[in-house]
């Protein structure tokens, strides 16, 4: 199993990158903030507009690094990876498949069933843990519907209905998991661009990371993360890597967010209010990247795989999995399925 290391997140937007021998260098303002050895990570996602020098990335070309530029509250701006991964045979079964109706929706179906069932599974560990109002276990019933109806999908249009409508069902019910702060963090629909609150703000980042993790973890394994199966093609867009991470958006990403609410890590301090838009602050998106590291260093027994490994390798472990199922290793693709 590929061995985790660590992601440079570089948050401050006028921050400037750079190399000193086997060093990548952190500046502000032309003043060194932090280095850390090329060898020491893995990735390297920086939220701001000064960029990065040649030299840096040709540093990162020759030690497998990744370098992903986002704006400063996580909108994709660009992605620079070594040569490409792999070998040229996985990427054409891959490209093969895409015009395979019928493997497209058999993964769609999947995929997207994997997804309701991770999110009713959260609310069944909510009332597990808190107990149930009648809203929350109403809704994990038709989660299960849904669920079935998934799977017998006919076509994608139909499925894409019945992903809207189980989201619909799910945040419906968001509100009621947060059991602090609730005077500040008030969840009434999910809004992306722009957040219209808090929780919208911080569930949007703490996707971008996700999505960030399973493009890299893409790339390792030799796939291409911008040649999906369910999500539309678009210029720039990582159709893939949307794909994959629809199983791990409740389980990494709104679980993560709960958490931060709960345990009070967050406050009304850490956002900026600019009319009905809602942004985080530095401070804010710092706190989240921390715990999001520290997350990923959580161990479970893969579902599937039946071995530990830290929380962090999932969309690697998925990605391996994929790429089984389109070498013609394994006749299904394994979802992540949460206990």
């Amino acid at each position: 199993m590929r061995q985790l290391l660590n992601t440079l997140y570089v948050t401050t937007p006028n921050s400037y990158l750079s190399k000193d021998g086997l060093n990548v260098v952190v500046s502000c303002e032309q003043k060194e903030q932090f280095r850390i050895p090329i060898h020491n990570i893995e990735s390297i996602v920086t939220f701001g507009y000064m960029g990065a020098s040649p030299g840096i990335m040709k540093l990162c070309d020759d030690n497998g690094v990744s370098l992903t530029f986002l704006s400063p509250q996580g909108r994709f701006i660009g992605h620079f990876n070594d040569s490409t991964k792999g070998n040229v045979f996985l990427r054409r079964n891959q490209f093969k498949l895409f015009d395979d109706i019928d493997v497209k929706l058999r993964l769609s179906k999947i995929i997207v069933s994997a997804k309701i069932h991770n999110s009713r599974n959260i609310l069944r560990r909510h009332i597990r843990d808190y107990g149930d109002n009648g809203n929350v276990s109403t809704c994990t019933k038709k989660l299960d519907i849904l669920k079935r109806k998934a799977l017998f999908s006919t076509n994608l249009d139909n499925l894409r209905g019945i992903e809207g409508k189980a989201a619909n069902y799910y945040f419906s019910v968001f509100n009621e998991l947060i059991h602090a702060q609730k005077d500040i963090f008030l969840f009434k629909e999910r809004s992306r661009r722009p957040p219209r609150d808090e929780i919208n703000a911080m569930l949007s980042f703490v996707y971008t990371l996700i999505t960030n993790d399973m493009v890299s973890a893409l790339e390792t394994v030799g796939l291409d993360p911008y040649f999906g199966f369910m999500h539309t093609l678009r210029p720039g867009r990582a159709s893939l890597a949307l794909d994959l991470i629809e199983e791990f958006r409740g389980y990494l990403g709104d679980r993560l967010v709960l958490s931060l609410i709960n345990r009070k890590q967050v406050n009304k301090n850490d956002f900026i209010y600019q009319g009905d838009t809602v942004l985080m602050s530095d401070n804010c998106r710092k706190t989240i990247i921390s715990s999001w590291q520290k997350r990923k260093k959580d161990v479970i027994e893969h579902p599937y795989l039946k071995e530990r490994i830290p929380i962090g390798l999932l969309p690697y472990s998925q990605a391996m999995l994929l790429a089984r199922y389109i070498r013609g290793d394994v006749d299904n693709y394994p979802v992540f399925l949460m206990l």
